[in-house]
Order: structure tokens, then sequence, then C-alpha cells
């Protein structure tokens, strides 16, 4: 259970996608991939994912030679339609409605009939890209970039307005955020895996056949489905975060239909869950320091102002005290746990720009008052005023389950983790440790499994790693890199998630001129 998630766009909120583990391919072998690899722990090599063939198959071409009806929604300027793809492709029954899965497309409307189209996604699993397209990046693109492609996004099969996957009720999914995750006795170990496991039950008894046929490379897979049906002979596509795995999955399987792909804030899909969510746990820990860093700068800075070592040292003994005694917060009778208080110090390590605003909550956290880092705490979560919750988190569990083997299999192999992980971070590896259990009693055997992209024949590819990054280290931008024949490496040495459009003229520049002119910066080359 990691923390890798998604960001609307710049002066947004930053939606969550919380507790993911790595994206992987299904392993049956009935879609190009090689079943049963593993990555071990000392580094043993995953297998390559291999391409599909490059004609579609006849039991497919219904699919792929669908005609899309699009009707005007949303904000003014964009229209939204409908597209079926098969629940199984190794299955494919056209026509019959419980073997078909239908997925919410939404664009902003053409300028020409020949526009070529964008594909975007924002990452997650989880993330809509629907409510990203319409609300951020068809707003915040550069114009010549809206200018020359019709902004395309597809909540993906499980997700948003796609048929989502569906767990808890919204007092259930309440009680799940406050479940402690850093247990210190049995009865709170059995609480936790309990909670584990109420939660993938409610998945299944709720979701049904879906929750079985919502991994990554089927995503993929529609993907290429959705290109056809919108006319586009290769597929020009941003992904953000989780979203790089998906289009680089989408490279491995389709090389010769790979057109300009930026994948920012990268995964490394060689990578076993275990190592995910431990390199994620560092990742958190390097982002926090630079955090304290600039806090202890600042007059009245609720970790201190001697060191960044003692404000990680009062932030530990915070999270304790809270684990103790939950705040008030004047919210309907609702108190700050552990568990929230965390999960808010989180979700403020995503943007360099919520930095001010930890600040302030920690103060008042000081004075008793935890209402704004549960505030931080619900906007992770997803949580509506109201008290209901999107199906982001449902989704991303549903997701990263099918996709890779769990990193933990029951409480004793994560007690005998937890060292490797409080070294990664002293601040956040306890809690990291427990919350990799998600998926270990979960009722859909994993499908995927670690392996390598080359992508051997596509068209360049742009991979954007950003220094600092809290949930997706910069080492994975490496090692994607690294796997892709064609790859270019842009390097952003700064903080937060992602680097395109989070302030660095340099990295939009050499993104806007790759999607614009197909030119990508040299390899290797570092923006400030």
């Amino acid at each position: 259970m990691n923390h890798t998630r998604f960001v609307r766009g710049p002066g947004a909120a930053l939606v969550g996608a919380a507790l993911l583990v790595s994206g992987c391919t299904s392993g049956d072998g009935s879609d190009g991939t090689r079943s049963g690899a593993t990555a071990s722990e000392a580094g043993a090599p995953a297998p390559h994912l291999r391409p599909l063939p490059a004609g579609v198959p006849d039991e497919l071409r219904p699919y792929y030679d669908q005609k899309l009806h699009w009707r005007g929604c949303g904000p003014a300027g964009f229209e939204c339609a409908t597209l079926r793809v098969p629940l199984d492709y190794a299955h494919p029954q056209h026509g019959k409605r419980d073997a078909e899965v239908r997925l919410a497309v939404t664009r902003s409307k053409p300028r020409g009939g020949d526009q070529p189209h964008l594909q975007v996604n924002p990452g997650g699993p989880g993330g809509s890209a629907i409510e990203y397209v319409q609300e951020s990046a068809g707003l915040s693109y550069p114009e010549e970039v809206r200018k020359r492609y019709s902004l395309v996004g597809m909540d993906p099969r499980g997700v948003g307005r796609s048929e989502p996957v569906t767990c808890l009720t919204d007092k259930q999914m309440d009680a799940y955020t406050r479940v402690d995750q850093t247990p210190d006795d049995a009865a709170e170990t059995r609480e936790l895996a309990d909670a584990y496991k109420k939660f993938g039950k409610g998945c299944a008894q709720r979701s049904g056949k879906l929750i079985g046929h919502v991994s990554t490379t089927e995503a993929a897979r529609d993907m290429d489905v959705l290109r056809s049906a919108l006319g586009d002979k290769k597929l020009d596509y941003v992904g953000a975060s989780y979203g790089t795995y998906l289009g680089a999955t989408y490279a491995g399987l389709f090389p010769g239909r790979s057109g300009r792909l930026v994948l920012d804030g990268a995964m490394d899909p060689s990578l076993s869950s275990r190592r995910v969510n431990r390199e994620q746990t560092a990742g958190f820990e390097t982002a926090f320091k630079a955090f304290a860093e600039d806090c202890v700068r600042h007059s009245g800075c609720p970790l201190g102002r001697d060191s960044a070592g003692k404000a990680a040292e009062r932030m530990s003994a915070f999270f304790a005290r809270v684990d103790k005694k939950p705040l008030k917060t004047g919210d309907s009778g609702r108190t700050l746990t552990e568990a929230q208080a965390t999960m808010g110090v989180i979700r403020a390590m995503y943007d360099k720009g919520s930095w001010p605003m930890l600040r302030e909550a920690l103060s008042a956290a000081r004075k008793g008052d935890g209402s704004q880092l549960l505030a931080l705490s619900d906007d992770y979560y997803e949580r509506g005023p109201d008290g209901t919750y999107s199906n982001t988190m449902y989704a991303n569990a549903a997701v990263n389950c099918l996709d890779l083997p769990p990193a933990f299999s029951g409480p004793e192999a994560v007690r005998k983790a937890t060292d490797s992980f409080e070294k990664a971070s002293p601040v956040f590896g306890r809690g990291f440790a427990w919350a990799a259990l998600n998926c270990g009693d979960w009722p859909h055997k994993p499908t995927g499994s670690p392996h390598r992209i080359a992508a051997k024949g596509a068209d360049p590819i742009l991979v954007v790693g950003t220094t600092r990054d809290p949930a997706t280290p910069y080492r994975w931008a490496r090692g994607l890199a690294g796997q892709l024949e064609t790859a270019r490496l842009l390097t952003y040495d700064g903080d937060g998630h992602t680097g395109y459009q989070r302030g660095s003229n340099c990295v939009d520049r050499a993104v806007n001129t790759y999607l614009l002119s197909g030119t990508p910066p040299k390899n290797g080359t570092t923006c400030h």
C-alpha cells in the first residue's frame, strides 16, 4: 500500500490516489505477457513485456471499428461519448452486455476534422481523466497544445464514470480511514488486518466480475480501442504518476502505434510490490526533510527552529501523542486519529505549495485543534463536505492488488520487514510497512508480476523525473528510462510530485516542444 497519486494542475486541489502498488501485466499469457515471473528482493532482472501482434484479431474488430456518438457535456467546449470494450480480452463476447464494459470518454471539441487527439491520464490508479481534462488540463494546458490537439480523457475501467468499483459505504469508509496503521499490540494488529479484509470483501461483493478485470494491461488495451475509435493512427499521450505506468504499458504492448508519449513522475514496472513500497517510503522521507529544512527557517515553525533532524523527531513524537489521544476537530464529533494526522502530513508532501498550509495545520494541532489536518486527510481520501467519498480509493486498491503479488502475506511478514522501512523513513516507515499489508488478503488472485518494458520500435518517449518527488522517487524515472529503448530522460531538480506544469519554465518548454514538434530534449537534460 503505497501513496502514488496524481495532481489536477496548477492552483487546483491535489486529489488522492493513495495506497497504490505498482502496476503490472496480466499473468495468463493470453495478452502477450509472460506468466509467473517475479523480481527478487536481491534485484534479479524481471522479464520483458512482450508486444501484442500488430494486427487486430477478428474477434476484437467490432470494438476497434465502433463509432463514437458524441454529445455536449460538462463545461462549454467539451463533448462526451461511451466506448464499449470486452470485459475479458481473452474471451471477448461482442454484444453481450455482461461480458462488456462501458467506458466514459470526454474530449475538447475538435477544431477541425483532422485534428489529432491527445489522451491524458492524471494517475492513481483511480483518478478520473474526465474530471482532469474538463476541470484542469482543458484550461491549464498551453494554448498552442490545445490548438494542436483535442484533449481526451477516458476514465479507466472501474474508475469514476466507467462502471466504478465500489467497496464500502461512506460511514464504513469513515471508520476505515481512522484505523490505526501503527499497531502497538495484538488487538490493534487484528483490527488492522480485519479492516483490510473487510475492505476487500466489500469490493468483491459490490463489484462482481469487474473486480478481476481492472488490471493496467486491460486498461492499456482499452486505450488502443479508443485510439482506433477516434481515428488516430498512433496514440499521443500525457500520463502523470500511475499514468506513466499505464502509458509505458501501452508502449510495450503496441510499440508500432505509440506516438508522442510523455511519462511524468515515472514508475518502474520491474520492481516488486515490497520494493515499490519501501522505496516510496524513502521518497516521502526525502520530501519531509525538504519540508523540515524549509520549516525551521520560518518564525513560528511548529516543529521548532533548531534543525531539520529535531523537526523529524518532533513530528514522530506528535504522531505518538495523537495515537494516545485523538484531537478535537469541531466537525460533528469527528476527532483526528494518528492515521488521519499522518495522512494529512503525507497529503502536503506532494506539493511544495502546500507547505505553508501544513505549517498552519501543525501549529493548530499543537494547540489541540486537529481540524486543518483532518481537512488535509479528507482531501487525500476525496471525502466531500457532505461525507461522501469518490471511488478513487476503491479503484486504487482493486487495480493494484490485481497488478502485483502482495508485498506481505500477513502480520508476521510485516514485523520482519519493519526495521528496513523505518531505516528508509524514521517518520513514516512503520506506518508504510503496515499499510503495505492491504493486498495480503485480497479476494482475487493477482494476475500480474514485475516486468521490464522495452517498447522496441516505438517513437521517442519522454520520461520526466523530479529529484525530490515523494510518491514516485526519481530513481524510478531513471529505471523506466533505462528500460524503454527510445526513452529520453528529462530531470527536474525540484520538490513535489511530477514536473510538467509545476512552475519550471524549462520543463514546460521541453514537454510542449515535444508535443508540438515530436522533438524530445537531449537525453539527460536537467531543469531547475
